[in-house]
């Protein structure tokens, strides 16, 4: 998974600190791969088919049971594999599956980056996950109250659409300043100590 190149996350990098200098907040922008890999799909979409293959067999044929079996088997086979192939399975899964279980790594990673430990309850997590084509804002209570209704998605908007557009170091270096002017807005420095997380953009394979 290569969304940033390595050079461009430094780029990124230098952006959380600049943004970092104006204010008492936090900054951490984390890209996953994938957000779950979803091998419960293939399974459940076969053994579906699956249970379906022996009736139209059974009522219109006189093949033996056996046969019938043995039928089942292979299509069930035959999509697990099918289904297994990536591209594929992350293209049928909806929309809304795809969108929680990358809700779900966003929150986690807020907890795991510590976000939830600064001093003035300050810390913003920009958060992408490739595969599910999915990007969130996740602001701590004291600067999330101060910030307008629609603020936060304003901002994830033009992210996505710079990545979309190919732009994605670009899409993340903005999104830094967007967010770090809020925070210098609301807390600039000084107004709550400081709690060291890693200016840096943090990639989950």
């Amino acid at each position: 998974m290569t969304l940033i190149a390595e050079a461009d996350r430094a780029r990124v990098a230098r952006a959380i600190t600049e943004a970092e200098r104006a204010t008492a907040g936090e900054i951490v922008a984390v890209v996953a791969g994938e957000s779950d890999n979803h091998l419960w799909l293939p399974f459940l979409v076969a053994g579906a088919v699956a249970m379906l293959v022996p009736w139209p067999l059974i009522f219109l044929t006189w093949m033996p049971v056996q046969w019938i079996y043995l039928a089942q088997i292979v299509v069930f086979a035959a999509l697990v594999a099918l289904f297994s192939w990536r591209p594929l399975r992350f293209a049928v899964l909806p929309a809304a599956v795809k969108n929680q279980a990358a809700h779900r790594r966003a929150v986690e990673q807020f907890l795991v980056q510590n976000m939830h430990t600064t001093e003035g309850r300050t810390g913003v997590l920009i958060f992408v996950s490739v595969a599910e084509r999915y990007a969130e804002i996740i602001a701590d209570t004291a600067i999330h109250e101060k910030v307008a209704t629609g603020t936060w998605q304003a901002i994830v908007d033009r992210l996505t659409a710079d990545i979309a557009a190919g732009r994605a170091a670009d899409g993340f270096i903005g999104a830094i300043d967007s967010v770090g002017a809020l925070l210098a807005e609301h807390f600039p420095p000084g107004t709550a100590d400081r709690t060291a997380l890693p200016d840096r953009l943090i990639v989950l394979e």
